[in-house]
Protein backbone atom coordinates (compact mmCIF):
# COMPACT_ATOMS: atom_id res chain seq x y z
CA UNK A 1 0.00 0.00 0.00
CA UNK A 2 1.02 3.59 -1.09
CA UNK A 3 0.69 6.11 2.12
CA UNK A 4 0.36 9.35 1.30
CA UNK A 5 0.64 10.71 5.06
CA UNK A 6 1.79 9.51 8.94
CA UNK A 7 -2.03 9.34 9.45
CA UNK A 8 -2.83 6.77 6.70
CA UNK A 9 0.07 4.72 7.90
CA UNK A 10 -1.06 4.31 11.48
CA UNK A 11 -4.04 3.88 10.49
CA UNK A 12 -3.47 1.39 8.21
CA UNK A 13 -1.17 -0.14 10.65
CA UNK A 14 -3.76 -0.56 13.40
CA UNK A 15 -6.32 -1.96 11.15
CA UNK A 16 -4.29 -5.00 9.93
CA UNK A 17 -1.66 -5.29 12.88
CA UNK A 18 -3.73 -4.74 15.86
CA UNK A 19 -7.06 -4.45 14.51
CA UNK A 20 -8.46 -1.34 15.83
CA UNK A 21 -10.11 0.34 12.74
CA UNK A 22 -12.97 -1.46 11.01
CA UNK A 23 -11.53 -3.79 8.79
CA UNK A 24 -14.32 -4.35 7.42
CA UNK A 25 -31.50 11.42 -10.36
CA UNK A 26 -31.92 12.33 -12.60
CA UNK A 27 -32.68 15.68 -13.74
CA UNK A 28 -31.02 17.11 -10.97
CA UNK A 29 -31.31 20.79 -8.83
CA UNK A 30 -28.99 22.66 -11.07
CA UNK A 31 -30.04 24.71 -14.15
CA UNK A 32 -28.23 23.29 -17.00
CA UNK A 33 -29.88 20.77 -18.46
CA UNK A 34 -30.79 21.87 -22.10
CA UNK A 35 -32.00 18.68 -23.20
CA UNK A 36 -35.33 17.01 -22.01
CA UNK A 37 -36.86 14.27 -24.66
CA UNK A 38 -34.55 11.95 -26.20
CA UNK A 39 -36.16 9.30 -28.84
CA UNK A 40 -33.09 7.11 -28.91
CA UNK A 41 -30.24 6.73 -27.63
CA UNK A 42 -27.25 8.46 -29.25
CA UNK A 43 -23.07 7.20 -29.37
CA UNK A 44 -21.98 8.86 -26.79
CA UNK A 45 -18.04 9.79 -26.63
CA UNK A 46 -15.49 8.40 -24.69
CA UNK A 47 -13.77 9.42 -21.71
CA UNK A 48 -10.43 10.51 -22.26
CA UNK A 49 -7.02 10.93 -19.90
CA UNK A 50 -9.75 10.12 -17.03
CA UNK A 51 -9.36 12.15 -13.47
CA UNK A 52 -7.13 15.39 -15.62
CA UNK A 53 -9.07 17.59 -13.50
CA UNK A 54 -7.62 16.19 -10.61
CA UNK A 55 -4.01 17.68 -11.82
CA UNK A 56 -5.57 21.46 -12.39
CA UNK A 57 -6.54 21.49 -8.46
CA UNK A 58 -3.97 23.85 -6.39
CA UNK A 59 -4.79 24.53 -3.03
CA UNK A 60 -4.86 28.22 -1.87
CA UNK A 61 -3.87 28.77 1.81
CA UNK A 62 -5.62 31.68 2.24
CA UNK A 63 -9.10 30.94 0.70
CA UNK A 64 -8.90 27.39 2.16
CA UNK A 65 -10.27 25.96 -0.93
CA UNK A 66 -9.09 24.06 -4.35
CA UNK A 67 -8.36 26.48 -7.00
CA UNK A 68 -8.49 25.73 -10.73
CA UNK A 69 -5.22 26.68 -12.53
CA UNK A 70 -6.80 25.88 -16.05
CA UNK A 71 -9.93 25.43 -16.85
CA UNK A 72 -10.99 23.22 -19.04
CA UNK A 73 -12.26 24.68 -22.31
CA UNK A 74 -15.31 22.39 -23.35
CA UNK A 75 -16.63 22.72 -26.70
CA UNK A 76 -20.56 22.90 -27.09
CA UNK A 77 -22.51 19.66 -26.93
CA UNK A 78 -23.74 18.30 -30.24
CA UNK A 79 -28.01 18.90 -30.25
CA UNK A 80 -29.41 15.59 -31.51
CA UNK A 81 -32.16 16.06 -34.38
CA UNK A 82 -34.84 14.41 -32.44
CA UNK A 83 -34.46 16.16 -28.56
CA UNK A 84 -36.59 18.97 -27.98
CA UNK A 85 -34.61 21.90 -26.34
CA UNK A 86 -35.45 23.69 -23.37
CA UNK A 87 -34.88 26.79 -20.99
CA UNK A 88 -31.76 25.86 -19.59
CA UNK A 89 -32.83 27.90 -16.63
CA UNK A 90 -35.25 25.25 -15.45
CA UNK A 91 -34.41 23.82 -12.15
CA UNK A 92 -35.22 20.11 -11.63
CA UNK A 93 -34.94 17.73 -9.03
CA UNK A 94 -35.74 13.74 -9.26
CA UNK A 95 -37.90 13.37 -5.92
CA UNK A 96 -38.49 10.13 -3.90
CA UNK A 97 -41.86 10.76 -1.59
CA UNK A 98 -42.31 7.73 1.43
CA UNK A 99 -45.01 8.04 3.88
CA UNK A 100 -44.08 7.72 7.88
CA UNK A 101 -44.25 3.90 7.49
CA UNK A 102 -41.24 4.37 4.91
CA UNK A 103 -43.33 3.40 1.94
CA UNK A 104 -43.07 4.73 -0.96
CA UNK A 105 -46.26 7.34 -2.27
CA UNK A 106 -47.25 6.84 -5.91
CA UNK A 107 -49.79 8.18 -7.71
CA UNK A 108 -48.86 12.23 -7.17
CA UNK A 109 -49.51 15.10 -9.57
CA UNK A 110 -47.57 18.27 -10.41
CA UNK A 111 -50.41 20.00 -8.07
CA UNK A 112 -49.64 18.08 -4.66
CA UNK A 113 -45.93 19.42 -4.92
CA UNK A 114 -45.17 22.53 -3.33
CA UNK A 115 -41.32 23.99 -3.99
CA UNK A 116 -39.15 26.97 -2.45
CA UNK A 117 -35.91 28.28 -2.91
CA UNK A 118 -34.56 30.43 -0.09
CA UNK A 119 -38.23 30.32 1.89
CA UNK A 120 -39.68 31.63 -1.66
CA UNK A 121 -42.65 29.77 -3.42
CA UNK A 122 -41.87 29.05 -6.40
CA UNK A 123 -44.51 27.40 -9.25
CA UNK A 124 -43.97 23.90 -10.73
CA UNK A 125 -43.30 23.99 -14.35
CA UNK A 126 -42.05 20.93 -15.28
CA UNK A 127 -43.59 17.11 -13.89
CA UNK A 128 -43.02 13.45 -14.67
CA UNK A 129 -44.18 10.57 -12.57
CA UNK A 130 -42.81 8.11 -10.85
CA UNK A 131 -42.28 4.42 -12.47
CA UNK A 132 -39.28 6.19 -15.10
CA UNK A 133 -37.58 2.83 -15.61
CA UNK A 134 -38.19 3.50 -19.17
CA UNK A 135 -36.02 6.95 -18.73
CA UNK A 136 -32.19 5.81 -19.70
CA UNK A 137 -30.06 6.51 -16.71
CA UNK A 138 -26.29 6.86 -16.85
CA UNK A 139 -24.57 5.40 -13.61
CA UNK A 140 -20.94 5.16 -12.16
CA UNK A 141 -20.45 2.32 -9.94
CA UNK A 142 -17.10 4.08 -7.86
CA UNK A 143 -15.20 0.58 -6.25
CA UNK A 144 -13.20 0.75 -3.59
CA UNK A 145 -11.13 -2.35 -3.24
CA UNK A 146 -8.38 -0.34 -0.64
CA UNK A 147 -6.66 -2.46 1.55
CA UNK A 148 -9.33 -1.88 4.28
CA UNK A 149 -11.87 -3.12 2.22
CA UNK A 150 -10.47 -6.64 1.64
CA UNK A 151 -12.40 -8.59 4.23
CA UNK A 152 -15.98 -7.75 2.72
CA UNK A 153 -14.68 -7.23 -1.08
CA UNK A 154 -16.36 -10.58 -2.35
CA UNK A 155 -19.74 -9.40 -1.13
CA UNK A 156 -19.27 -5.59 -2.46
CA UNK A 157 -18.21 -7.19 -6.24
CA UNK A 158 -21.50 -9.87 -6.14
CA UNK A 159 -23.81 -6.69 -4.58
CA UNK A 160 -22.58 -4.89 -7.57
CA UNK A 161 -23.23 -7.71 -10.03
CA UNK A 162 -26.68 -7.72 -9.01
CA UNK A 163 -27.03 -4.10 -9.98
CA UNK A 164 -25.67 -4.71 -13.95
CA UNK A 165 -28.34 -7.82 -13.76
CA UNK A 166 -30.92 -5.00 -12.76
CA UNK A 167 -29.78 -2.30 -15.73
CA UNK A 168 -32.36 -1.96 -18.38
CA UNK A 169 -31.68 -1.99 -21.69
CA UNK A 170 -31.71 1.83 -22.20
CA UNK A 171 -29.34 2.03 -19.52
CA UNK A 172 -25.56 2.52 -19.45
CA UNK A 173 -22.90 2.36 -16.98
CA UNK A 174 -19.37 3.00 -16.00
CA UNK A 175 -16.91 1.59 -13.39
CA UNK A 176 -14.38 3.19 -11.77
CA UNK A 177 -11.63 2.32 -9.00
CA UNK A 178 -10.24 3.78 -5.80
CA UNK A 179 -6.94 4.19 -7.98
CA UNK A 180 -9.29 7.20 -9.99
CA UNK A 181 -9.10 4.46 -12.77
CA UNK A 182 -11.73 4.29 -15.57
CA UNK A 183 -12.05 0.32 -15.15
CA UNK A 184 -14.45 0.39 -18.22
CA UNK A 185 -16.15 3.32 -19.64
CA UNK A 186 -19.76 3.44 -20.64
CA UNK A 187 -21.71 0.26 -22.13
CA UNK A 188 -24.78 -1.81 -21.35
CA UNK A 189 -22.80 -4.97 -21.97
CA UNK A 190 -23.53 -6.51 -18.47
CA UNK A 191 -21.12 -9.57 -19.39
CA UNK A 192 -18.22 -7.03 -19.90
CA UNK A 193 -19.40 -4.94 -16.67
CA UNK A 194 -19.48 -8.15 -14.82
CA UNK A 195 -15.37 -9.20 -16.34
CA UNK A 196 -14.24 -6.25 -15.22
CA UNK A 197 -15.64 -5.83 -11.89
CA UNK A 198 -14.60 -9.90 -11.38
CA UNK A 199 -11.11 -8.59 -12.31
CA UNK A 200 -10.73 -6.33 -9.09
CA UNK A 201 -10.96 -9.41 -7.19
CA UNK A 202 -8.51 -11.09 -9.65
CA UNK A 203 -5.79 -7.88 -8.59
CA UNK A 204 -5.73 -9.00 -5.14
CA UNK A 205 -5.56 -12.79 -5.46
CA UNK A 206 -3.48 -13.39 -8.67
CA UNK A 207 0.01 -13.68 -8.47
CA UNK A 208 2.07 -10.29 -8.64
CA UNK A 209 3.90 -11.22 -12.16
CA UNK A 210 0.79 -12.28 -13.88
CA UNK A 211 -0.78 -8.57 -12.84
CA UNK A 212 -1.35 -5.89 -15.34
CA UNK A 213 1.09 -3.39 -16.20
CA UNK A 214 -1.00 -0.29 -14.17
CA UNK A 215 -1.03 -2.52 -11.55
CA UNK A 216 2.68 -3.51 -11.50
CA UNK A 217 3.53 -0.27 -11.54
CA UNK A 218 1.62 1.14 -8.32
CA UNK A 219 3.64 -2.01 -6.97
CA UNK A 220 1.05 -3.40 -5.11
CA UNK A 221 -2.47 -4.98 -6.22
CA UNK A 222 -4.29 -3.05 -4.02
CA UNK A 223 -6.83 0.58 -4.55
CA UNK A 224 -4.54 3.38 -3.43
CA UNK A 225 -7.59 4.52 -1.40
CA UNK A 226 -8.36 7.93 -3.53
CA UNK A 227 -12.19 7.42 -3.13
CA UNK A 228 -12.70 11.10 -3.01
CA UNK A 229 -10.42 11.68 -5.60
CA UNK A 230 -12.56 9.21 -8.00
CA UNK A 231 -15.74 11.12 -6.96
CA UNK A 232 -14.18 14.22 -7.93
CA UNK A 233 -13.48 13.38 -11.34
CA UNK A 234 -16.53 11.75 -12.27
CA UNK A 235 -18.47 14.62 -11.33
CA UNK A 236 -15.97 16.77 -13.45
CA UNK A 237 -15.88 14.49 -15.83
CA UNK A 238 -17.97 11.64 -16.74
CA UNK A 239 -21.29 12.72 -17.55
CA UNK A 240 -22.83 15.48 -20.37
CA UNK A 241 -25.74 17.47 -20.80
CA UNK A 242 -27.68 14.78 -22.64
CA UNK A 243 -27.54 12.49 -19.40
CA UNK A 244 -31.12 12.49 -18.42
CA UNK A 245 -30.78 10.51 -14.99
CA UNK A 246 -26.81 10.80 -14.08
CA UNK A 247 -26.60 8.62 -10.86
CA UNK A 248 -23.32 7.54 -9.18
CA UNK A 249 -23.17 4.60 -6.52
CA UNK A 250 -20.57 5.10 -4.84
CA UNK A 251 -18.91 2.19 -2.51
CA UNK A 252 -16.50 2.84 -0.01
CA UNK A 253 -15.44 3.56 3.33
CA UNK A 254 -14.52 6.74 2.87
CA UNK A 255 -10.73 6.97 4.20
CA UNK A 256 -8.69 9.28 1.91
CA UNK A 257 -10.68 11.77 4.22
CA UNK A 258 -6.91 11.44 6.01
CA UNK A 259 -5.56 12.79 3.23
CA UNK A 260 -7.55 15.60 1.97
CA UNK A 261 -6.39 19.58 3.04
CA UNK A 262 -7.96 21.43 5.86
CA UNK A 263 -8.54 18.23 7.63
CA UNK A 264 -11.18 17.56 10.33
CA UNK A 265 -8.56 15.21 11.61
CA UNK A 266 -5.69 16.17 14.07
CA UNK A 267 -2.29 14.47 13.71
CA UNK A 268 -2.32 12.19 17.09
CA UNK A 269 -1.65 8.53 18.46
CA UNK A 270 -4.28 6.65 20.35
CA UNK A 271 -4.30 7.15 24.44
CA UNK A 272 -3.17 3.93 25.82
CA UNK A 273 -0.32 1.89 23.43
CA UNK A 274 2.79 0.56 24.64
CA UNK A 275 5.86 2.06 25.10
CA UNK A 276 7.73 0.05 22.78
CA UNK A 277 4.68 0.33 19.76
CA UNK A 278 4.01 4.02 20.32
CA UNK A 279 8.14 4.96 20.28
CA UNK A 280 7.97 2.39 16.79
CA UNK A 281 5.01 4.34 15.65
CA UNK A 282 6.22 8.01 16.22
CA UNK A 283 9.41 6.71 14.11
CA UNK A 284 7.07 5.85 11.04
CA UNK A 285 4.97 9.14 11.44
CA UNK A 286 8.37 10.99 11.20
CA UNK A 287 9.33 9.17 8.26
CA UNK A 288 5.93 9.28 6.43
CA UNK A 289 5.66 12.93 7.09
CA UNK A 290 9.02 13.62 4.82
CA UNK A 291 7.74 11.91 2.48
CA UNK A 292 4.37 13.37 2.54
CA UNK A 293 5.63 16.57 2.43
CA UNK A 294 7.76 15.88 -0.58
CA UNK A 295 4.61 13.93 -2.15
CA UNK A 296 1.89 15.48 -4.10
CA UNK A 297 -1.24 14.88 -2.03
CA UNK A 298 -5.05 15.61 -2.37
CA UNK A 299 -5.26 19.35 -3.40
CA UNK A 300 -8.80 19.79 -1.44
CA UNK A 301 -10.69 19.70 0.99
CA UNK A 302 -14.00 18.04 2.13
CA UNK A 303 -15.96 21.24 1.77
CA UNK A 304 -14.70 21.47 -1.83
CA UNK A 305 -16.45 17.97 -2.40
CA UNK A 306 -19.50 18.76 -0.88
CA UNK A 307 -19.21 22.01 -3.22
CA UNK A 308 -18.67 20.39 -6.24
CA UNK A 309 -21.26 17.84 -4.88
CA UNK A 310 -23.82 20.38 -4.82
CA UNK A 311 -22.87 21.95 -8.11
CA UNK A 312 -23.38 18.34 -10.02
CA UNK A 313 -26.60 16.73 -11.69
CA UNK A 314 -26.10 13.39 -10.24
CA UNK A 315 -27.93 12.05 -7.95
CA UNK A 316 -25.48 9.47 -5.24
CA UNK A 317 -26.08 6.63 -3.51
CA UNK A 318 -23.21 6.01 -1.02
CA UNK A 319 -22.38 2.00 0.05
CA UNK A 320 -20.21 1.87 3.00
CA UNK A 321 -19.40 -1.54 3.50
CA UNK A 322 -18.48 -2.27 7.45
CA UNK A 323 -20.41 -1.48 10.12
CA UNK A 324 -22.48 1.52 10.96
CA UNK A 325 -21.05 3.75 13.99
CA UNK A 326 -23.27 6.45 13.09
CA UNK A 327 -26.19 7.30 15.56
CA UNK A 328 -25.06 4.63 18.10
CA UNK A 329 -23.78 4.87 21.35
CA UNK A 330 -20.24 5.24 22.76
CA UNK A 331 -20.62 1.67 24.39
CA UNK A 332 -21.95 0.08 21.13
CA UNK A 333 -19.43 1.47 19.06
CA UNK A 334 -16.88 0.56 21.84
CA UNK A 335 -18.42 -3.44 21.30
CA UNK A 336 -18.45 -3.37 17.67
CA UNK A 337 -14.98 -2.09 17.23
CA UNK A 338 -13.88 -4.87 20.16
CA UNK A 339 -15.62 -7.46 17.66
CA UNK A 340 -13.68 -6.28 14.40
CA UNK A 341 -10.39 -6.20 16.47
CA UNK A 342 -11.08 -9.97 16.45
CA UNK A 343 -11.97 -10.01 12.82
CA UNK A 344 -9.07 -7.58 11.91
CA UNK A 345 -6.42 -9.92 13.72
CA UNK A 346 -8.19 -13.19 12.10
CA UNK A 347 -8.12 -12.02 8.43
CA UNK A 348 -4.67 -11.25 8.82
CA UNK A 349 -3.32 -14.26 10.14
CA UNK A 350 -5.36 -16.25 7.04
CA UNK A 351 -4.26 -13.84 4.28
CA UNK A 352 -0.83 -12.59 5.20
CA UNK A 353 -0.09 -12.16 1.38
CA UNK A 354 -2.35 -9.17 1.85
CA UNK A 355 -0.27 -7.54 4.65
CA UNK A 356 1.61 -4.38 3.60
CA UNK A 357 5.61 -5.00 4.82
CA UNK A 358 5.47 -3.21 7.54
CA UNK A 359 1.77 -4.50 8.92
CA UNK A 360 3.98 -7.99 8.64
CA UNK A 361 6.49 -6.32 11.16
CA UNK A 362 4.05 -5.30 13.19
CA UNK A 363 1.84 -8.15 13.13
CA UNK A 364 4.75 -10.22 14.05
CA UNK A 365 5.87 -7.81 16.99
CA UNK A 366 2.26 -8.80 18.24
CA UNK A 367 3.36 -12.65 17.72
CA UNK A 368 6.31 -12.66 19.54
CA UNK A 369 4.42 -11.60 23.08
CA UNK A 370 1.78 -13.86 24.87
CA UNK A 371 -1.21 -12.43 23.52
CA UNK A 372 -3.07 -13.01 26.46
CA UNK A 373 -0.40 -10.48 28.41
CA UNK A 374 -2.03 -7.11 29.14
CA UNK A 375 0.76 -5.59 27.69
CA UNK A 376 0.30 -6.88 24.64
CA UNK A 377 -3.57 -6.40 24.45
CA UNK A 378 -3.34 -2.75 25.81
CA UNK A 379 -3.87 -1.39 22.21
CA UNK A 380 -7.29 -3.34 22.59
CA UNK A 381 -7.90 -1.16 25.96
CA UNK A 382 -11.24 1.01 26.49
CA UNK A 383 -9.65 4.19 26.23
CA UNK A 384 -7.96 3.26 22.91
CA UNK A 385 -11.17 1.57 22.15
CA UNK A 386 -13.31 4.66 22.34
CA UNK A 387 -10.44 7.38 20.70
CA UNK A 388 -11.07 4.55 17.26
CA UNK A 389 -14.44 4.62 17.54
CA UNK A 390 -14.69 8.14 17.97
CA UNK A 391 -12.04 8.32 15.00
CA UNK A 392 -14.61 5.98 13.00
CA UNK A 393 -17.63 7.88 13.64
CA UNK A 394 -16.00 10.80 11.91
CA UNK A 395 -14.74 9.05 8.50
CA UNK A 396 -18.65 7.93 8.69
CA UNK A 397 -20.10 11.23 9.33
CA UNK A 398 -17.76 13.01 6.40
CA UNK A 399 -19.12 10.26 3.68
CA UNK A 400 -22.57 10.38 4.91
CA UNK A 401 -22.62 14.24 4.47
CA UNK A 402 -22.17 13.34 0.55
CA UNK A 403 -25.53 11.55 -0.82
CA UNK A 404 -28.24 13.33 1.18
CA UNK A 405 -26.96 16.79 -0.60
CA UNK A 406 -28.10 15.10 -3.83
CA UNK A 407 -31.39 13.75 -2.67
CA UNK A 408 -29.62 10.71 -2.68
CA UNK A 409 -28.74 8.36 0.52
CA UNK A 410 -26.08 6.12 2.41
CA UNK A 411 -26.54 2.94 4.20
CA UNK A 412 -23.88 -0.02 5.73
CA UNK A 413 -23.51 -3.28 4.20
CA UNK A 414 -22.63 -4.43 7.56
CA UNK A 415 -23.81 -8.19 6.91
CA UNK A 416 -23.09 -10.01 3.61
CA UNK A 417 -26.92 -10.96 3.10
CA UNK A 418 -27.43 -7.12 3.52
CA UNK A 419 -25.89 -6.81 -0.12
CA UNK A 420 -29.33 -7.52 -1.83
CA UNK A 421 -31.58 -5.22 -0.06
CA UNK A 422 -29.27 -2.38 -0.18
CA UNK A 423 -29.06 -2.80 -4.42
CA UNK A 424 -32.59 -3.66 -4.68
CA UNK A 425 -33.55 -0.40 -2.91
CA UNK A 426 -31.41 1.63 -4.93
CA UNK A 427 -33.07 0.48 -8.33
CA UNK A 428 -36.39 0.80 -6.37
CA UNK A 429 -35.67 3.94 -6.07
CA UNK A 430 -34.32 5.37 -8.70
CA UNK A 431 -37.44 3.83 -10.48
CA UNK A 432 -39.81 5.53 -8.18
CA UNK A 433 -38.85 9.15 -8.45
CA UNK A 434 -40.87 11.83 -9.72
CA UNK A 435 -39.13 15.00 -11.71
CA UNK A 436 -40.41 18.14 -10.40
CA UNK A 437 -39.01 21.47 -11.67
CA UNK A 438 -39.59 25.22 -11.65
CA UNK A 439 -38.26 28.81 -13.23
CA UNK A 440 -36.70 30.41 -10.42
CA UNK A 441 -38.56 33.54 -9.78
CA UNK A 442 -34.95 35.01 -8.62
CA UNK A 443 -33.57 35.56 -12.04
CA UNK A 444 -30.14 36.75 -11.17
CA UNK A 445 -26.69 35.03 -12.48
CA UNK A 446 -24.54 35.21 -9.54
CA UNK A 447 -23.43 32.34 -8.82
CA UNK A 448 -24.79 32.15 -4.95
CA UNK A 449 -25.97 29.10 -3.41
CA UNK A 450 -29.65 28.41 -3.12
CA UNK A 451 -31.48 25.87 -0.81
CA UNK A 452 -34.72 24.26 -2.17
CA UNK A 453 -37.31 22.68 -0.58
CA UNK A 454 -39.88 19.99 -1.81
CA UNK A 455 -42.99 19.14 0.01
CA UNK A 456 -46.12 17.70 -0.52
CA UNK A 457 -49.94 19.72 -0.04
CA UNK A 458 -51.87 18.23 3.23
CA UNK A 459 -48.98 15.69 4.05
CA UNK A 460 -46.99 17.20 6.55
CA UNK A 461 -46.07 13.86 7.42
CA UNK A 462 -44.89 12.44 4.07
CA UNK A 463 -40.92 12.23 4.52
CA UNK A 464 -39.26 13.91 1.01
CA UNK A 465 -35.76 12.80 -0.60
CA UNK A 466 -34.51 15.47 -2.87
CA UNK A 467 -32.10 17.78 -3.73
CA UNK A 468 -31.66 20.63 -0.96
CA UNK A 469 -29.60 23.46 -2.81
CA UNK A 470 -28.07 24.25 -5.75
CA UNK A 471 -25.48 26.93 -7.76
CA UNK A 472 -27.04 29.69 -9.53
CA UNK A 473 -25.37 29.99 -12.79
CA UNK A 474 -22.98 32.78 -12.99
CA UNK A 475 -22.09 35.67 -15.46
CA UNK A 476 -18.43 35.09 -16.58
Amino acid sequence: MIFRNPREYSVAVLKHALGLLLVAVTLTALPVPAFFAQSKEKKRPKLKDFGSTLRRFEWDPVKKQAIETKPQKKSPAPVPEDTVQIDTNLVSSDVLVVDDKGNLVGNLTAGDFLITEDDQPQEVAHFRSENNAAVPRTIVLIVDYSCAQLPVLRTSINAAKLLVDKLGPADVMAIVTDDVELLIDFTNDKDKLKQKLESIYDRINAPFASLDRAVVERRQPKGTGLQYSALLSVLNEAFSETDLRPIIIFQTSGSEIYNLRDSIFTEALPPDLPDEFRSELLKIMDRQEKHHREQRISDFSLKDVYRTVEKSRATIYTVVPEPRFLNRSLDEQVELTRRELATGFAFAQSRPDQLTGRARATRGWMEKRELAREEAWRPASVPNLRWWSQQQQKVQAALAGVAPRTGGWTDFLERPDDADGIYNRILDDINHRYSVGYYPKNKLQDGTRRKIKFSVRNHPDYYILARTSYYAPELK
